[in-house]
C-alpha cells in the first residue's frame, strides 16, 4: 500500500511539474539583445561635416511575447546609446531602427521617441536611455525578421545639423 501511495504521489507531482513546463506549444517570452557600432561614415551618404568625428554604441534589447504557435504578439524595446567625439554642443534630433542593409537607406521601424533638442552632447560626449518602447505597426510585423537577419536592419541617431542621420550601425545579435 505504501508503494502504491508513493507512486500516486510521484505521478501527481510529475503532473504538476509538467503543467509548469515551458514547452514550445505554450506562450513564451523572449529577450533578444543587439548592438550597433555607430559611425558617421556608415551613413548614406557618409557625414563629411564637423560631426564626422563622432562615434558611438547602441545596445538594444527587444522583449518579445509569443502565442502558442510561436507568432510574435507584442514587443517592447530598450535602448542604451552612448556617443563620443562629436563637436561640443551637438543637439540630437531623433534615433531609430530602420530597415536596410549596409549601404542602403530604409524606413523607420522602431522609433526611440527621442525628440529634437531633447539631448545635447554638451562636451561632445553623452547619450540617452529609453526603456519600454512599445513596438507597433510595421515594427511589430518585422521583429522576427530583425531577430533572424539583424544585418538587414540598422540603428541611427540624427542630429540637428544632420537630420538624415549623423551616426549609423548595422544591428548585430548578441
Amino acid at each position: 500500500m505504501k508503494h502504491v501511495l508513493g507512486m500516486a504521489l510521484l505521478v501527481s507531482l510529475m503532473g504538476v511539474v509538467s503543467a509548469c513546463d515551458d514547452s514550445p506549444t505554450d506562450p513564451t517570452d523572449e529577450t533578444v539583445t543587439f548592438t550597433a557600432q555607430l559611425s558617421p561614415a556608415n551613413e548614406v551618404p557618409p557625414v563629411s561635416n564637423a560631426e564626422s568625428t563622432g562615434s558611438g554604441t547602441a545596445i538594444i534589447q527587444i522583449d518579445v511575447d509569443r502565442d502558442s504557435a510561436g507568432a510574435i504578439t507584442a514587443a517592447t524595446a530598450n535602448f542604451q546609446v552612448t556617443l563620443t567625439g562629436f563637436p561640443a554642443g551637438t543637439p540630437l534630433a531623433a534615433a531609430h531602427i530602420h530597415t536596410g542593409a549596409a549601404g542602403a537607406n530604409g524606413p523607420v521601424l522602431i522609433n526611440t521617441g527621442l525628440a529634437a533638442n531633447e539631448v545635447t552632447l554638451t562636451n561632445g560626449t553623452g547619450g540617452f536611455t529609453r526603456n519600454g518602447v512599445s513596438v507597433t505597426g510595421d515594427g511589430l510585423a518585422q521583429v522576427q525578421a530583425i531577430i533572424n537577419t539583424p544585418a538587414n536592419f540598422y540603428f541611427n541617431v540624427h542630429s540637428v545639423q544632420n537630420p538624415g542621420g549623423v551616426a549609423r550601425g548595422q544591428l548585430v545579435k548578441q
